[in-house]
Order: C-alpha cells, then sequence, then structure tokens
C-alpha cells in the first residue's frame, strides 16, 4: 500500500484540478489492490501525524483517534454513540451519597498476551494527575478525590481516589457526585496502561508500534514514531473481537485535501476527510457526509510577551476577523462562525433547555470599528505604531487557509501589523506552544463528553492544556466551584459556567474563538458501519466492515 500511495502522492500533486465529483466505484467495489468485495481490509487517511500513542501524553486529536483504535477504557461509545460497558463487565455499584464507585472488570487482555488489571487503572490514572509527568490532561482527573491537591504538589499521588480492591475490582471516588461519569470515564486520558510495559519502557513508551501494548480492537504495526503511515491489524487478544470484523486497515497521513479526493477517486481509499472547495464541491455526492461536531478552533495568545499579553491587542484580534465568510467560503464543510468557547447544540440550561451558546449570546463577535479602536488604545499603550507578530500552526491544509485568512484580515483591518506565519508539523507545534515559544497559535478543540466545563477548563492556570500564560484567580475558583461545590446545584452551577464562559473570552479574552466544526468526508461505498462521533475522539473502526 505504501509504495502505491506514494506514487498517487506523485500524480495528485499534478491533477488536483481534475478531481471528479461522481465519486463511483467500479462495479466490483475493488480498493484498486485486487482484493475481493469480502476481504476484511480498508485504506484510510488521517489529516496530521501521530505524536504519541500515550494516553497520558497525547494533546492532539489525530493521536487520540489512534489510541482510540488501539485501547479501551472502563466504557466503550456503542453504535449510537452513548457509552456502554466496556472492560467493566457490568454496572458499577454506587454508594448512596454518589462518590464511590465500584466496577468489576472482565476477563480482558493486553496485546501482548498481559491479564488487565484494576492496577493498570490505577497506574494510568496516577500517571495523568502526577505533576511530574506534565501531563496535558491532568486536570481531567480533578473529578477524582484529591486530584487538585496532588496536581497542586499539596498531596501524594498515592492519595488519588482510585484504587485497586483486587486484580478484577477497581474503586473510583470522587470529589463530587457526577452523574454523566460513563460520558468521562469514555475519554482517552482514561485509558488503562499496561503498568508492568509502561514502567519498562519509562519515557519511550507510546513514541512507537515497537513501545506500545493495548487492549482494544486493533494493534498497530509499522509506526517508527516519524513515518506517515502504518497499519492497524486485527487484535485477537481483544475481548470482543468476535465482533471486529475488519482484519487490517492501512493508514496514510494525507495534509492535502485535494491528494486525499484523488486517493479517493483513484479508489486508494475508503475514507479521507473533506475541507474548504472539495467539502462544497461534494456537497450533492452520495458518497460524501457531513457531520456536526462540538469542535472548537481557535487562536491562543502569549499574555507572557508584550503585546500579546495587551488586552487590547487581544480583543482588537478578536473582533477584526470575519468569522462567518471564513467558515462559509474557506472551509465550507458545515461549520459555523462561533462568538463564544462553548458550541452550540452542546449542553443545555437544566432549568429551561435553552442552549449554552444561545443563552450566552455572541461574546466579542467581528466588529471592524470596535477592533480598530481597541487596535489604536493597544498602540498608544504599547508606545508602538507598526507591531509585528508571529501566527505559529500545524503545516496541515485546512490549518493553513486558517491561518492565511487570518493574516489577511488582520492585515486588512488592523493598521500599522504585520502578521509572519510559521507552520510546522504537529509535534513541533506542540512542543513550541508547551514551550511558550509563539506570539498567537491557532488550533482546534474538541471535547470528551458533553459538559461546558470540558471546555472552561481548558484554561485553568494549572492545567495542562494552558499555554497561554492566562492566570486567573477568580477563574479558577469557580471552575472549582462547578466541580464541586455547585455540582449537585444544577442551575446554580449552570450559572457559573456562563459567567465563567464571559470572563475568558469577553472580560480576559484568554482565548480567541472562531468557529465550530463539522467532520465532511468521503466514505467508499464497499464501508460500512464506520462511526463518526460528534464530539470527543473523530472515528471508530471497531464495527466497520467491508460489504
Amino acid at each position: 500500500m505504501k509504495k502505491r500511495v506514494v506514487g498517487y502522492l506523485a500524480i495528485a500533486a499534478l491533477v488536483l484540478a481534475a478531481c471528479s465529483t461522481t465519486g463511483k466505484k467500479d462495479s466490483s467495489g475493488d480498493t484498486g489492490s485486487g482484493s475481493s468485495t469480502t476481504k476484511q481490509v480498508i485504506e484510510v487517511s488521517t489529516p496530521g501525524e501521530l505524536s504519541t500513542l500515550d494516553s497520558g501524553q497525547y494533546s492532539d486529536v489525530n493521536s487520540s483517534d489512534m489510541i482510540g483504535q488501539l485501547t479501551e477504557g472502563l466504557y466503550r461509545t456503542d453504535k449510537d454513540g452513548n457509552p456502554e460497558l466496556a472492560i467493566a463487565s457490568e454496572k458499577p455499584t454506587v454508594s448512596e451519597d454518589g462518590l464511590s464507585y465500584t466496577f468489576k472488570l472482565r476477563d480482558a487482555k493486553w496485546s501482548n498476551g498481559d491479564e488487565v488489571t484494576a492496577a493498570d487503572f490505577v497506574y494510568a490514572y496516577q500517571y495523568v494527575v502526577d505533576p511530574t509527568n506534565a501531563s496535558s490532561s491532568s486536570n481531567r482527573m480533578d473529578i477524582f478525590k484529591n486530584a487538585s491537591k496532588i496536581r497542586q504538589g499539596q498531596a501524594a499521588v498515592e492519595t488519588l481516589g482510585v484504587k485497586a480492591i483486587d486484580k478484577h475490582t477497581l474503586q473510583i471516588d470522587l470529589e463530587s457526585p457526577i452523574t454523566y461519569l460513563d460520558q468521562i470515564l469514555v475519554g482517552t486520558p482514561f485509558m488503562p496502561k499496561n503498568a508492568a510495559f509502561a514502567k519498562e519502557k519509562g519515557k519511550s513508551y507510546g513514541t512507537s508500534a515497537e513501545n506500545f501494548v493495548g487492549n482494544g480492537p486493533f494493534k498497530i504495526e509499522g509506526w517508527t514514531g516519524a513515518n506517515e503511515s502504518w497499519k492497524l491489524v486485527k487484535n485477537k487478544t481483544y475481548w470482543d473481537a468476535a465482533n471486529v470484523k475488519l482484519k487490517e486497515i492501512d493508514v496514510q497521513v494525507v495534509k492535502e485535501t485535494g491528494t486525499g479526493v484523488n486517493l479517493f477517486e483513484t479508489n486508494a481509499l475508503d475514507y479521507t476527510t473533506l475541507t474548504d472547495t472539495y467539502a462544497q464541491q461534494y456537497k450533492n455526492n452520495q458518497l460524501a457526509h457531513y457531520v456536526p461536531k462540538a469542535l472548537v478552533g481557535y487562536i491562543s495568545a502569549n499574555q507572557k510577551r508584550e503585546v500579546t499579553g495587551n488586552l487590547n491587542v487581544r480583543q482588537a484580534i478578536l473582533q477584526a476577523i470575519d468569522k462567518k465568510s471564513f467558515a462559509e467560503n474557506i472551509l465550507g464543510d458545515g461549520s459555523t462562525a462561533l462568538n463564544g468557547f462553548v458550541p452550540s447544540n452542546f449542553a443545555k440550561d437544566p432549568k429551561t433547555g435553552e442552549d449554552f451558546r444561545k443563552e450566552n449570546g455572541d461574546l466579542l463577535p467581528f466588529d471592524v470599528k470596535k477592533a480598530q479602536a481597541s487596535w489604536a488604545k493597544a498602540k498608544e499603550e504599547l508606545g508602538k505604531d507598526q507591531i509585528t507578530l508571529e501566527l505559529l500552526s500545524s503545516d496541515t491544509a485546512s490549518s493553513k487557509k486558517t491561518v492565511e485568512f487570518i493574516q489577511g484580515q488582520l492585515e486588512q483591518n488592523l493598521p500599522g501589523l504585520k502578521v509572519n506565519l510559521k507552520s510546522v508539523p504537529l509535534q513541533n507545534r506542540l512542543d513550541l506552544q508547551t514551550a511558550g515559544d509563539f506570539d498567537l497559535v491557532f488550533g482546534t478543540w474538541t471535547p470528551d463528553y458533553a459538559d461546558p466545563i470540558n471546555f472552561l477548563e481548558f484554561y485553568d492556570s494549572k492545567g495542562g492544556l494552558n499555554t497561554s500564560g492566562y492566570a486567573s484567580a477568580t477563574y479558577d475558583q469557580g471552575l472549582e466551584k462547578a466541580r464541586t461545590t455547585l455540582a449537585n446545584d444544577s442551575e446554580a452551577r449552570w450559572q457559573e459556567l456562563l459567567a465563567l464562559e464571559k470572563q475568558l473570552v469577553e472580560t480576559d479574552t484568554a482565548v480567541l474563538p472562531l468557529y465550530q466544526g463539522a467532520v465532511a468526508y468521503l466514505q467508499s461505498e464497499r464501508l460500512q458501519n464506520l462511526q463518526i462521533f460528534p464530539f470527543g475522539r473523530t472515528v471508530s473502526y471497531r464495527l466497520a466492515s467491508v460489504k
């Protein structure tokens, strides 16, 4: 497959403009590899590289998607998108106060034959919360007793509210009752790790196929840590292997949408994503699918730098970008302008049923006059008339189109501003972002469960994902109240979350939201039962098969 795809890549660069809109496969349903319709092998693309297979170290959707093919937690997502029991063999026993959950684990194996035990969950969760590991998901563990104290160095890791009662019994103690715990535990940071294997590998764990073992539907082969193609093969030790139909999935990183489209049209791919003009071009094609997603595209500003640390600079930038034009004319995949950090059709007021986004309104929407007024104040405060900023992004096609649009808008609408673009491979972008080596950075965030706090805690001052330098005691305290003292007062908690978003976007402008995403993709006629998720991971091949 790799040689064939490389050949197509060279051809695709010459024929992008000639891609067909028919999307028809030949009558046999053949993928171009000479396989029959009953051969359970598919070929798919992913829009970016893998950065890691470590569920405690990932911070991008592409890596999370792959981890989700290879590993399974207490719950998994069923065909309707709802949590269902996975490694947990039965519904947990819950204490009367709703703070303690006891799970019985099924007889499951790791891909190397080791038994999956309660200790593997304890090890994985302790790893994420341990501040010495600098996990970007560390604040996600705050649902567990003592997690926040551990993250802040005020308690030992061993005091985390997760313990192995015996080999197949796991007890979870929460800081406060949570009615949607099953949704949370589907998330990637809550996957178990083979403790013995991970300890043996140390920092090399998850950096290549050889340095990883999973307990999910598939195993990974051929990923060295730096290459852009690999295979997923059926994991025969998976507890539910009898219901996994696919034998092999050949994965190729395809950063340019046009290349993916041409590979699909020439039967070299069974699944590839669509963006910008291609998403618009395929609107009426029966092989094209469009799924709204709770993904948010945003700009983060480095508040530790003089210019981007200025509030008026950030507010000017946010209001100088025509988000509607961008979503409709550049992305064109069903994405919409977003004037807030919590997306539409994601969470509803527990009292009135009103959508969070609608209830909180538009926060600092596109307004050139207001943008220019803030910009004038900023230049006066900074004592500068000419300002140059660097905008960092990954080098995927959609990311590059996004930052090019932003560059044009800012230079057009904010006099005296020059924006230089820096597009690098995803892992490089993440490394630069973590090191604080940026002025502005474009990224996307997809939640793991349907609660506004999953977006808002992104800017927790002690959260691993907050690389902006934003720190507000008031904001942190509000998050903590929403997690704990207000947990049983749904309406008061809701009002707190509304206020927190206004502080984050409108008052402090710590994040500059751009758009709410959608997943647009092409799927071959022979591929069926592909799972595309509205939030969390993007895609799952567990239930997929070839007709």
